[in-house]
Parts: structure tokens; sequence; C-alpha cells
């Protein structure tokens, strides 16, 4: 069910790994065409372009765009007492793990009258995407909205695309979700033409652009999110999701086995990669996979994406070639489970979130653990973080010098200026102590 990469008895170079991990036959570039003429689309016709679209693509046509605050409210009182009190449960750990994210301002006193201030501000307004597809997302609203409103975002918009089984309509448990922690801006828009209206608006629904756009997608709204940076923030082009496991012969191999279906649940497209240094373990688990596929409700995708080329069994000599190869993969969701978890762990440099022990699961991650499921998928957790409340803030430094502290650089400043050619930044010094043409 998964193919094998052998790499006992060789240690192949960083760039030679990067060549050997296994990629999803995906390509955010081959889709950029089509999302810009979507995304030019939404920005000349507006409305209509974005029912036009989820006509097409999500096979129903909205009554309107703009969700109304009748439709919000009866959702939000609509959620079952059980998913209610699930999803705060959830909002409630999400926002503690969350305000941990929020750097506190510093002072630096470089000298009598020399301060520079460091300070997190948020951006004013985000956009959030929560995809629609193969399955409902609620926890995805969560996970994009609380983060920002602990950063201080003051507005915050969101979309999902429409639903042809709830009559054009958004998820109903969505929008109960939104309307749960307040959002009152929603949008039933989906794929990249929603990305091109947070980025550059719609004025005709009062939709103003965004300064960020989080959430993740498919691979058009992937390409969307690249073709806006530059006229908004992104957190990531996240795409199908991955899950890789680092594990000994003395994990449990059916658990890992539960693990990797877990993610590979998501789509044909989902990675699931084991790298273990026991080929007997790698045998258990392969054996514990077919059982749990076939006993569960999406065998079919599931074993797609199992069988394709994304997701394998990687066999190495030992732990510190695993976590080489997990940090050549830079995986959304790595999950450790060895005899030193610790130890590996110091090794590792990139991933989106880390998983310790048998009793920390994906699954957990996914819902009420605390931490934010809305990671750089694809190996871009090589570059990129997941989504924290830090993604909606921007760093900023606050300078006070006085007369006495700026007349003791002066002389830095005049030599370094000078050197680079370019004098008039020295004289806006001297021109504060009398020096004037």
């Amino acid at each position: 069910m998964l193919r094998t990469i052998d790499l006992r008895d060789s240690r192949p170079s960083m760039s030679e790994l990067l060549d050997l991990v296994p990629r999803a036959a995906t390509d955010v570039a081959a889709a950029l065409d089509p999302a810009r003429e979507l995304i030019d689309d939404v920005r000349s016709r507006g409305e209509a372009a974005l029912l036009d679209q989820a006509e097409r693509f999500d096979r129903v046509r909205p009554a309107a765009v703009r969700v109304s605050a009748d439709e919000l409210r009866a959702a939000r009182d609509a959620l079952t007492d059980e998913v209610r009190r699930a999803v705060e449960s959830t909002i409630e750990r999400v926002r503690a793990a969350s305000a941990a994210q929020v750097p506190a301002p510093a002072t630096t006193v470089l000298g009598p009258g020399a301060v520079v201030e460091q300070r997190w501000q948020p951006v004013a307004r985000v956009g959030l995407y929560v995809p629609g597809g193969k399955a409902v997302y609620p926890s995805s609203v969560v996970m994009n909205v609380v983060p920002a409103q602990v950063a201080g975002v003051r507005s915050i918009a969101l979309a999902s695309p429409a639903q042809a089984a709830h009559g054009g309509r958004i998820h109903p448990t969505i929008a109960g979700v939104a309307a749960l922690l307040g959002i009152d801006e929603v949008y039933a828009m989906g794929g990249a033409g929603a990305i091109g209206a947070f980025a550059y608006g719609v004025p005709g629904i009062g939709l103003d652009p965004v300064q960020r756009v989080t959430g993740p997608g498919n691979v058009f709204v992937a390409a969307a999110k690249r073709l806006v940076q530059g006229v908004t923030g992104i957190d990531s082009e996240a795409g199908p999701t991955d899950i890789l496991v680092i594990a000994d012969d003395t994990a449990d191999a059916d658990l890992v086995a539960s693990d990797l279906v877990s993610q590979a649940e998501h789509d044909e497209l989902a990675a699931a990669v084991l790298v273990t240094d026991s080929p007997a373990f790698a045998e258990r688990v392969l054996d514990r996979l077919a059982a749990r596929v076939a006993a569960t409700r999406h065998a079919d995708r599931i074993r797609t994406a199992l069988e394709g080329p994304q997701s394998a069994v990687v066999l190495v000599d030992d732990l510190v070639q695993a976590a080489d190869f997990a940090n050549a993969f830079g995986a959304e969701h790595l999950e450790i489970q060895v005899r030193d978890a610790d130890a590996t762990l110091a090794r590792i440099e990139n991933a989106g979130a880390i998983f310790i022990g048998p009793y920390s699961p994906v699954s957990l991650g996914d819902y009420a653990a605390g931490s934010n499921h809305v990671l750089p998928t694809g190996g871009q957790a090589r570059s990129a973080a997941g989504l924290s409340a830090a993604t909606f803030l921007r760093p900023q430094q606050v300078v006070r010098y006085d007369e006495a502290a700026l007349r003791e650089v002066a002389p830095v400043i005049a030599a370094l200026s000078a050197e680079e050619d370019l004098p008039a930044h020295g004289e806006a010094v001297t021109a504060r102590f009398g020096d004037r043409p």
C-alpha cells in the first residue's frame, strides 16, 4: 500500500534528500493562469463574477454573496449542544495558547536619551478562508478567527464556499461557529475568486480589501494566494495535508497506522510518510494499515492517498538519519514515537507542528490540543510557520533620541553616509546642530 524508499547504507546530502522526499503531483504554478483569470473576473465584475463562479465550481448559485445577520444567528442557535460545547472548549484552549504567542513590548536603552522600543502592532483587517469540498471544517473557523482576535485585529471577514446541499448557503455549522465567535461579516464565496475578493475588495457588497489572507484551500486557493502577495499578506500557500511519523520498534504499529490513515482521510493527494530504522516495525505498520483502511468509511480516498507518490515508508539506518529526512521533508504534522523522543526532537528544525509520544496524535492538534492546525504544507515548513497570533502582528521599532544622544552618534552617521555617498543623510543630522547652507 505504501511504497518504500530505502536509505540504509547511504548518507544523502540535503540536496539529495530534497530530491528524494515524496511529494504529491500538484503544481501550484500550473494553476496560476486559471486563478489569475478568476481573480481578474472578480475585480472586473464583482458580485456577479462570484455568483457565476459559485454556480460553475460549487454547482449552486447563492441568492447573495454576503451572508445575512439573520442567517448567522439562526445557524448559531441551531448548533447542537454537543457541538457547541466542543467548539467552546476548542476556542478556550486555542485562545489560551494563542495568547502566549503575542510578544511583550520591549524597551532597549542604548545610552542616556537613546531609546529603541519594540512594539507588535496588529493589522487592522483580515480575510479568513474556510474551505468546503470533501468535509466541513468548523475547527478551521476557530483556528483562523481566535488568533486574529487575540492579536487585536479589529475587522475580520470570513469566506467559505456556497454549498449545493444547503441551497447556496455556506455550511450552517461554519456559519454557526462564526456567529458564536462574534464574526458578522461572512461571505458565501470560494476558491481563487474568494482570495481575489479579499485582496482587492468588492465595493458592491461592502467588502473592503484586507491586509492579510489566511486559511487552507485547494491548489487554486494556493495559486491565488501567490498571485495576491504584494497586494495583501498571506499565511502560506497551504495545499493538501501531510503527516510524517518518525517511529522505532518501541512504537505501537496500530497507533502509527491509525495516525497515517487519519490524515490520508482528508484528500486523495494527502501525504502519509513513515520513517523508521526498523524494517520489521514497518511491516507491522503495513499490516495494520490494511486492516485500518478496510474498516473506515473513506477507504477509497485513503487508499488512493496511501498509494500515491506523496506517501511512503522510508527505511533509515538510525534516528539521526530519520531527523535529517524529516528536516528535508518539512512536514506539516510531525509525530515522534521513539524511545528518546527529546533526543530526536532536538535534531528537528523544520516542521509545522510536532506531536510527541503515543498520546499526542495529530487529531489532537486538529481539534483540542490548543495548538493551531492551519500549518504550512508541501515542504513549506522549511521556510514558513503555522498560523498563530504572530501571523496578524507586525513588529515595529519606535526610536526616541534626544539632542545629546543624537550628537553622540553623529560622527557614526557622518562616516557611514559619506562612505555610501549619501551626504544628505549626514547633513540631516548636522542640520540639527546649526549647520545650515
